[in-house]
Order: C-alpha cells, then sequence, then structure tokens
C-alpha cells in the first residue's frame, strides 16, 4: 500500500477497513476443537515453523481473523460495485476444516464464502488458485459445485476435484503463460471469482521454484482480468517469500487499478517512503536561542532533557507512535510503554521502556549526538540495543556475541528513523562504530566503511567466511582469531556512514581519497587463524 499511495495511484477513498470475522462465521467451516487449539501457541507455532515463545496467539490470530475478514469484504464489495477487489492478505488455502499447515490457520476463502452463503448469495462462484502450491485444503472445506483451478509446482500431493496443472520446476514465463492460457480456457463464467495471485511464483522465491519474472506475474494478472471481463472477482495475495515479495503484490494492486504500465523503480524502498510521508505530517522544531526561551518561559530547569537539543520526552513518545513503532511492541505483550531522556558519555540517551508479566523491562536503548565525518555534519549512532526480554533463543540460533536476550526485529525501522533524525536536523548522513561485525552485517546494505580499505577487509571476511555461522564469525573477528593476508586480524569497528546525499559523500571521499588509496584491497582474502 505504501508503494501504491508513493506512486499516486491509491486515494484514502480507495481503502477499505475490514473488521474481524466472529468465532461463530469461523465455525461454519472449522471445527470446534480446531478453533479451540489455535487459541493457543502451540498449534500456531507448528503452523508458522517458529517456536511457542515466539507466538503472541492473541496479536496473531486478530491478524488472521481481520485477514479473513478482509476477504469477505471484498468478496461484499465486489458482489455489490462489480469489478476486483483487492485483499492485501489472505488466500490461505491450506487450511482445513480440522487442521492448518503451510501458514494457513483459517481458510478465508471458504469463511468468506460461507458467510455469503448464509445471507443468501446463491450466486456460482469459481477459485482460480495461482499461488505456487495447491490448494488443497480450499478442496477440502468447499462443497463440490465450486470449480477450482490451480497452476501449482511440483513435488505437492493433487487434491481432488481441482483441476490442476503442474508445471516442473523452473518453469519461467513461456511454459507458466502457456499453462495459464490452458486454464483459463476451463474457467467458467461465475458470479464472483476468488482469485489467488501468488507471489511465490517469483523467481528466487525458496518455496515456489517456478522462476516467473516480476513481468511475467503482470502478464498473468492481466490476462486473468481481461478473462473476468470486469465481473465480480476477489483477489489475494497467497504466498510470497522473497524478501521484497510486496512487489508482486503492488503489480497486481497496479494491474486492477488500470496501471499496469506503470513501474516500481528497481531500488523503491517502501518503509523509507511511508517514514518520509509520515515525516512530512509531523510539525517542524523550533529552534530558539537560550534567551529566547528565557525571555519566553523563564530559566530552563537544571534537568530539563531535550534529545540533541530539541526533542522533549513526550515528542519522542509521539514519534514513535505515529511511525508505527510501538505497535508491534505491544503485540508482543508489552504495555505501559515510555521513554526516558538523559545525558550519557557520548551523548543524549534515550531508553524505551514496556511492562510485561507485573515487571518493567528494557525494551531499547540509544545514544545519539551530533559529529562530523570530515567536514560534513552527521548523527552518530553511538549505541543502540534492541531487546524482547520476554522471549528466548531459538533452539539451533544461539545468541550473538554480547546478546542476552532476542532482538526485537526492529532494526530496519530504528534505522529509517535515525535517517529522519538526521535529515530533520539537516544533517548529512548518519554514522556508527559497530562494535561487533554483525552489527556491521545487519546494517551493511545502508551503511559502508567510510575507509575503502576497511570496506575490503570487511566485505573479504564475510566472503571467506561464509560457511562459519555468524555468532561464531563474529566472536572469533572480536577475539582476533582470524588472519588477513597472513597476519592477525581483529575487529577494529570501522567507521561507517550512510550519506543522505551523494554530494557529501563526494566530498569526503575525494578529500580523503590519497591517504586512502594504498589501503584500497577489495579482495584481501581472510582465513581462520590455526586453531582458531
Amino acid at each position: 500500500m505504501d508503494t501504491l499511495v508513493e506512486l499516486g495511484v491509491l486515494r484514502e477513498a480507495d481503502v477499505l477497513t475490514p473488521e474481524r470475522v466472529g468465532w461463530a462465521d469461523l465455525g461454519r467451516v472449522h471445527t470446534p476443537e480446531w478453533l479451540e487449539g489455535i487459541t493457543q501457541p502451540e498449534p500456531l507455532a507448528s503452523i508458522f515453523a517458529v517456536e511457542a515463545w515466539d507466538i503472541p496467539a492473541d496479536a496473531l490470530l486478530d491478524s488472521l481473523r481481520r485477514a479473513c475478514g478482509g476477504t469477505l469484504l471484498a468478496a461484499r464489495a465486489a458482489i455489490d460495485h462489480g469489478g476486483p477487489v483487492l485483499n492485501l492478505s489472505g488466500g490461505f488455502h491450506h487450511a482445513m476444516p480440522n487442521r492448518g499447515a503451510g501458514f494457513c490457520a483459517i481458510n478465508d476463502v471458504a469463511v468468506a464464502l460461507a458467510v455469503l452463503r448464509a445471507d443468501g448469495f446463491a450466486g456460482s462462484v469459481a477459485i482460480l488458485d495461482l499461488d505456487a502450491h495447491p490448494p488443497d485444503g480450499i478442496a477440502a472445506c468447499l462443497p463440490d459445485g465450486v470449480w477450482i483451478g490451480s497452476i501449482t509446482g511440483p513435488g505437492w500431493p493433487s487434491p481432488p476435484n481441482v483441476d490442476e496443472i503442474v508445471l516442473a520446476a523452473g518453469a519461467g514465463d513461456v511454459d507458466y503463460l502457456s499453462a495459464l492460457h490452458g486454464l483459463l480456457a476451463r474457467l467458467p463464467s461465475a458470479s464472483l471469482t476468488f482469485v489467488i495471485a501468488g507471489g511465490d511464483i517469483r523467481d528466487g522465491d525458496p518455496l515456489g521454484r517456478l522462476a516467473v519474472s516480476e513481468s511475467g506475474c503482470r502478464r498473468r494478472d492481466e490476462r486473468v482480468l481481461d478473462k473476468l471481463a470486469g465481473a465480480p472477482s476477489v483477489w489475494l495475495p497467497g504466498g510470497g517469500y522473497r524478501a521484497d515479495a510486496w512487489r508482486t503484490l503492488a503489480g497486481t494492486a497496479l494491474v486492477l487499478a488500470g496501471h499496469s504500465h506503470v513501474a516500481i523503480p528497481a531500488d523503491f524502498d517502501p518503509l523509507r517512503a511511508r517514514f518520509r510521508r509520515i515525516a512530512a505530517t509531523l510539525a517542524p522544531e523550533i529552534d530558539l536561542e537560550d534567551g529566547d526561551l528565557d525571555e519566553l518561559l523563564g530559566p530552563r530547569r537544571a534537568d530539563a532533557t531535550r534529545l540533541l537539543g530539541v526533542y522533549t520526552r513526550s515528542a519522542v513518545e509521539l514519534s514513535l507512535e505515529r511511525y508505527g513503532l510501538l505497535l508491534p511492541l505491544r503485540r508482543l505483550g508489552y504495555a505501559a510503554l515510555r521513554v526516558d531522556l538523559d545525558r550519557a558519555e557520548l551523548g543524549d540517551r534515550i531508553r524505551l521502556y514496556g511492562t510485561a508479566q507485573d515487571a518493567e523491562h528494557l525494551l531499547a536503548e540509544s545514544v545519539l549526538a551530533r559529529g562530523t565525518v570530515g567536514t560534513e555534519p552527521v548523527l552518530f549512532v553511538h549505541w543502540l540495543t534492541l531487546r524482547h526480554p520476554l522471549g528466548a533463543f531459538r533452539a539451533g540460533r544461539p545468541p550473538l556475541p554480547g546478546q542476552e536476550v532476542p532482538g526485537l526485529g526492529l532494526v530496519r525501522e530504528v534505522g529509517e528513523l535515525h535517517r529522519r533524525v538526521a535529515e530533520r536536523l539537516g544533517l548529512m548522513g548518519v554514522a556508527m562504530r559497530p562494535a561487533w561485525l554483525h552489527v556491521a552485517f545487519a546494517v551493511r546494505k545502508e551503511l559502508r566503511c567510510v575507509d575503502p580499505a576497511e570496506q575490503g577487509h570487511f566485505e573479504a571476511l564475510l566472503r571467506d567466511g561464509a560457511a562459519i555461522p555468524l555468532p561464531q564469525l563474529s566472536q572469533l573477528a572480536h577475539d582476533g582469531a582470524l588472519t588477513l593476508n597472513g597476519e592477525p586480524y581483529t575487529w577494529s569497528a570501522p567507521l561507517m556512514v550512510e550519506w543522505l546525499t551523494p554530494r557529501a559523500e563526494d566530498r569526503v571521499t575525494t578529500a580523503s581519497a590519497s591517504a586512502q588509496s594504498q589501503y584500497a584491497v577489495p579482495g584481501a582474502a581472510c582465513h581462520r587463524a590455526p586453531g582458531g
């Protein structure tokens, strides 16, 4: 949705907000025993392939019920107004009446249809499942008389009563679109069609393996839309397991909105676009000299603290709320979230606390300061920790060096917030000295070492240490148990920067090029020390 807003093809009036589907309506499809079971973390954990401790059952069920409500709302809107309606979640086609599987706990398509039937809808229905996996749950949930068509990849049992085409792994655009042509020829005219426009058919998807290009997915959606010829239809995203699976869903939305020609820039970042839009809605801070404040308010109290001289505690809390960083913490079970500001040795410290299980926990801590790299002003992140005290480390996933509890999974969001702060203060970049290799690894796509030699060492270390688990590699680098070109090597906490303007980066690079060029060895070989 962030992409569609940024591209100017989505208006507020185009967005519908669903309600959670009720338990009674879920009971039209699923057994009482199964519904009771998924109120507990253990069954949900097996469906979503995580540990039970990692499941906030109530929050997850709220999301699933709302996604199911979205499919129902989309179906009603399609019937009332004709044409296609897209639900940004849903397509849970593996969920059966008495069990779930494959990231599907409830079957939104079957539940939506059952509710429509109960409301008196008697029209014909067709299901076109273009996810890479078979609609076994839909086939088990729906009665005979509903046409179900599917194009799937190899290696899955074929469900009964499904018009299925199975393609070989790596089928690609030509074979996929040829199969689609044949399946669409058999698609019956229906009063309502559900289309699961799966994103897992994309090339490089780790679970789909059908190797269809992004443009091939667009052509898939265009051909299906042409076949439906304006008839009511509900479109659902289904699966998609690439990091950029959102691009396929955004492409589907562009096709449905009549903008199939609009390209999504290759480097487009929806999170960054959303944060920039939010930042533009926040009132600008007013910079006042000390004398002005004294005149307006009287002398400031000695203990009054503003983050970076600008942000009050309340302003920080409001910003975290507006940027959506507090919601996931509440979903993880933390309440009474509050911010503390004070001074640390290297800069201004911000701490975020949350209450859970009758105790207050530190969830995040950061130390920020203004500084310079070369002559360019930057925001220095001297310290950052994100903590999930209620969590536990997964089997086979040991803690990273220095890590006491699992992280919150919000590194990108917090990094984006730092960028917005730097922009707002008129700074040219965000800088840090990662104390551990794994910290540099986490930010490697945004930040680079200022010294080309250190960037080369870092890349060589990741290349030659690829077979070593990251926690172990980070500890080895910290302990000096590696060699670089035959010499002992210890992680040096290099200065890393993300420049917000290419011009600032050019100025720093040009100023230091003569001093750094002799160390620029991107191909440097890093090896484990004998016995290390």
